[in-house]
């Protein structure tokens, strides 16, 4: 069944959050692998993707305050 209303398109501070959300826990999980496996590299690698994703989240939602 197909709907002829418009969509509401997401606003991009919400999709700096999902972003941001996404990048924290893939972070996450690679700083786990890397603490697991014992690889530095992965674990900083993590590290770093996690804090990207924690910035890119408060952007968002910094970004959200400011549309009101």
């Amino acid at each position: 069944m197909l709907f002829n209303h418009k969509e509401k398109q997401m606003n991009p501070s919400t999709k700096d959050e999902i972003k941001g959300t996404v990048h924290e826990v893939k972070g996450k999980v690679k700083e786990t692998a890397g603490k697991v496996t014992n690889n530095p590299n992965l674990q900083a690698e993590g590290n770093a993707e996690k804090n990207t994703g924690k910035v890119e989240k408060k952007i968002g939602q910094i970004e959200t305050v400011f549309e009101k």
